[in-house]
């Protein structure tokens, strides 16, 4: 029995302090670097998202004023009759994959046509939990999807183009 156990422990070893800390040094290096190549691929998903949204509203926007005597829809009003999302419908401002979407029509009068502009902003524009750098802008008239740097709304035609 003496012999079992004096057998049995020389071959039980653990890992020594050394050994630890070494792990922990390469998990933790593993961790700085990852987290940052994270939120820059979170970050870049969701402007693309926010770009194809704007792109399928501009379509979107063409046929229902096709159909409504140029005028142009609401998010309530695409969602409900040319098949935007449905999760466009809740609010004035939906907040889709970390973007704020925000959007005004006016509807045409005697002397002007009818227009519309959507905005896109990111819901957290800084730091490690920011939802994406750029906001986005298309209207009636611009010919594609505007960009600024940041969460603004101060974008317009002469903004560049994407």
């Amino acid at each position: 029995m003496k012999n079992f156990r004096r057998n049995r422990s020389k071959y039980q070893r653990g890992f020594s302090l050394v050994e630890l800390m070494i792990v922990i040094a390469i998990i933790a290096l593993l961790i700085g670097v990852g987290i940052p190549a994270w939120t820059y691929m979170v970050q870049s998903g969701n402007e693309t998202s926010a770009i194809q949204n704007l792109n399928t509203m501009r379509t979107l926007q063409a046929q229902y004023a096709s159909k409504n005597q140029q005028n142009f829809g609401t998010f309530k009003d695409l969602a409900d009759k040319v098949g935007l999302d449905s999760k466009f419908k809740e609010g004035d401002e939906p907040v889709i994959n970390g973007y704020k979407f925000k959007m005004v029509v006016v509807p045409k009068s005697s002397n002007a046509p009818a227009s519309y502009k959507i905005y896109a902003q990111p819901q957290v524009a800084e730091g490690i939990q920011a939802t994406g750098g750029r906001s986005f802008f298309t209207s009636s008239s611009a010919s594609g999807i505007k960009f600024k740097e940041g969460a603004t709304d101060q974008i317009d035609e002469s903004s560049p183009s994407i």
